[in-house]
């Protein structure tokens, strides 16, 4: 039954995900990765991983899709124009896209032919004790360094937002020469 719901998750994503691809309309574009976003929280939880799942769809699908969706309506993109400067990357895309292909197919044997064995921790992967466990005792140095450069982040993000709000005082004080 969990390989039959994964199927139908896993080709709803692909459904989402080329549709992604397909779409000319950036907006259209982004409410079908919203659905694939929400297709592979599904399958998380198919996994017995409910904190990577919760995590997908805070993240993911509400934090950086309102992103997107915020720039493409301050964008304001016009009508499509063609990219005729752009084909050779078409053939480029085409190839890298049966590499992927390889190299999933090869993930696929590999994980077939490897001999199951069960353990006790095993059962508690994605689980959202063994993943604070895990952050704040053996990964604890990255997450403080993940934490810091997020907030230099911010601070430049503030400090640039400032800047670009400042009018140029070197053309307002030529616009008042010139006027007088």
């Amino acid at each position: 039954m969990v390989s039959v719901l994964f199927f139908i998750l896993a080709g709803l994503a692909i459904a989402c995900a080329v549709s992604c691809v397909y779409h000319k309309n950036p907006l259209y574009s982004a409410v079908s990765l919203i659905g694939v976003f929400i297709s592979l929280a599904c399958i998380y939880l198919t996994l017995a991983a409910p904190f990577i799942a919760i995590v997908q769809i805070l993240v993911y699908a509400g934090a950086i899709m309102v992103l997107v969706v915020f720039v493409i309506m301050l964008l304001n993109l016009d009508e499509d124009k063609p990219l005729t400067r752009l084909r050779y990357l078409f053939p480029i895309g085409g190839v890298l896209g049966l590499v992927l292909l390889a190299q999933t197919l090869f993930i696929f044997y590999a994980v077939t032919k490897t001999p199951h064995t069960s353990s006790e921790q095993g059962n508690v992967v994605g689980q959202s004790m063994s993943i604070g466990r895990a952050m704040y005792t053996e990964y604890l140095l990255p997450v403080e360094i993940v934490g810091i450069l997020l907030l230099m982040a911010i601070v430049g993000a503030m400090i640039m937002s400032r800047r670009m709000g400042e009018p140029n005082l070197e053309a307002v004080e030529g616009s008042r020469e010139g006027g007088d």
